[in-house]
């Protein structure tokens, strides 16, 4: 599979002995930290991620549709397209670990400002102007 600049990337990781699933858009490298995750919460994944999408949308005042319509039916599981996606989340998922432990563990991280922090960071790109921060591009791309 062809990687596309509308795919997401999910990975389930454990922190502080729990699951959490990280999400990221390739575009845009838009990110979700989704802690404390459960099983249940996961099956059927489609609906998960979807809602975590639109919930982050949303706390960052954006339309839920910034992404185009996330259609819970479209979500396919497959392997991951591109590497230079999956090296910036192994990289999200230390910086999370370490933020999380740094706060003492998930039931005294505030998980909402690591979600917003991430999207706040600024990224090299390999195209002008040579850096990003993600919350820009994609307050960009959303609809007025």
């Amino acid at each position: 599979m062809e990687p596309r600049d509308t795919d997401w990337y999910a990975n389930l990781l454990w922190i502080d002995r729990r699951k959490c699933v990280l999400l990221a858009h390739a575009d845009t490298l838009f990110t979700i930290l989704a802690a404390d995750v459960r099983k249940a919460d996961l099956a059927p994944l489609a609906p998960f991620v979807v809602g975590a999408i639109k919930a982050e949308l949303r706390s960052e005042r954006l339309p839920t549709d910034t992404f185009g319509d996330l259609d819970a039916s479209g979500v396919q599981i497959a392997r991951t397209a591109s590497r230079t996606v999956l090296g910036y989340m192994n990289e999200v998922a230390r910086s999370c670990e370490y933020r999380i432990a740094e706060a003492g563990g998930l039931r005294w991280c505030d998980i909402a400002q690591i979600n917003r922090d991430l999207r706040r960071e600024l990224h090299l790109s390999r195209q002008p102007p040579g850096h990003f921060v993600p919350i820009d591009l994609v307050r960009s791309r959303a609809r007025p």
